[in-house]
């Protein structure tokens, strides 16, 4: 499917973790590596895009489908108040009244990867339209739809995409789910790849949890064509992870992830801190409306160093995150070191 020489790819991680240099570390591997770029304007995408097109290594960008989640806007105000203490401790206001709604420059960045094509685009939260789609097969794209169930699986394959990223609940960061209102299913990676294998006849890569070179031998053998992490590059030399991150996936203090979305209104599975303690069963679901609400909180957080009130995205096997090159850790995980 993407002719590599090690089956494993670095996930798109949007936010600040994936770098061009980690896409770049991640193709030299043999591997493949996303730009991400949801969150960014399109001229920033443009321009990781330029910054890789010198390099001659292959890889990809990843884009958020427009799949809103409407916030109720009594729910909103409410849990607004509720956190605004949160967000007073860094001099931040809350806006209550306006809740702010986007689809993240969707056509602006489809005219970018038109104007600038990439050898692979996927995307997360849903499936493009048969036009958008139609736009970017006309670029040469390879297109890769995250899925999370086998009827999505399904949905996708009709929509004519050309292979399948299956993620786990136990993958870190948003659910790619297609419903975020709906509980997200427990289900073991392998036993999702085999599912996913019986019902569609497309590439697999495999998501969520792949921590060791037995997550990934075992996941290959379930029938994925590769598979692509995150959590365990997020210590990488080339991550861009925030340095309280970074130090919390370290920290022995921290012993378990759940799934939230106290941070931006979609699950997302992340290390428990302060404020999903406080405030995960308390929010309203409500995409992008909620990630725009506490953004502003969170950056202030980051800066101060206070990992209680920022988003920790990690998966399961976060504990196997290392400090060292990116390429060392693709290599251990095929099984090469």
């Amino acid at each position: 499917m993407l002719s590599l020489d090690l089956p494993v790819i670095a996930a798109p991680m949007a936010g600040g973790p994936g770098t061009p240099a980690l896409v770049r570390a991640a193709a030299r591997a043999g591997g493949l590596g996303f730009l991400a770029a949801g969150y960014k304007t399109p001229q920033a995408v443009a321009d990781e895009i330029a910054a890789m097109a010198g390099d001659s290594v292959p890889f990809g960008v990843n884009l958020f489908v427009p799949n809103p989640v409407p916030v109720d806007l009594a729910a909103f105000r409410r849990y607004a108040d509720l956190i605004a203490g949160e967000a007073e401790r860094y001099g931040i206001a809350l806006d209550a009244d306006s809740p702010t709604e986007d689809d993240d420059h969707w056509h602006d960045k489809l005219d970018v990867l038109r104007a600038h094509p990439v050898p692979v685009v996927s995307f997360t939260f849903g499936i493009p339209s048969r036009d958008d789609l139609a736009v970017l097969r006309a670029t040469g794209a390879l297109l890769v739809q995250t899925v999370t169930t086998v009827a999505e699986a399904e949905a996708a394959a009709d929509a004519g995409v050309d292979a399948l990223a299956v993620q786990a609940a136990a993958a870190g960061g948003h659910s790619g789910t297609f419903t975020p209102t709906r509980p997200i299913a427990d289900t073991p990676i392998n036993d999702l790849v085999a599912a996913v294998r019986r019902a569609v006849d497309l590439p697999l890569i495999a998501v969520g949890g792949l921590a060791t070179a037995d997550d990934v031998a075992a996941a290959l053998r379930a029938g994925a064509q590769a598979v692509a992490v995150g959590t365990v590059l997020l210590r990488s030399d080339e991550a861009g992870s925030s340095a309280i991150h970074k130090a919390a996936l370290a920290d022995p203090a921290r012993t378990g992830t759940e799934l939230t979305h106290a941070f931006t209104g979609r699950p997302a599975r992340a290390l428990r801190n302060e404020f999903t303690d406080r405030y995960s069963a308390l929010a309203p679901y409500g995409y992008p409306a909620l990630h725009h609400l506490t953004s502003g909180m969170r950056r202030a957080a980051a800066a101060a160093g206070d990992p209680e009130r920022v988003h920790l995205w990690a998966g399961t096997g976060f504990r196997h995150a290392t400090a060292e090159p990116a390429a060392a850790i693709m290599n251990r995980l095929a099984g090469r070191l």
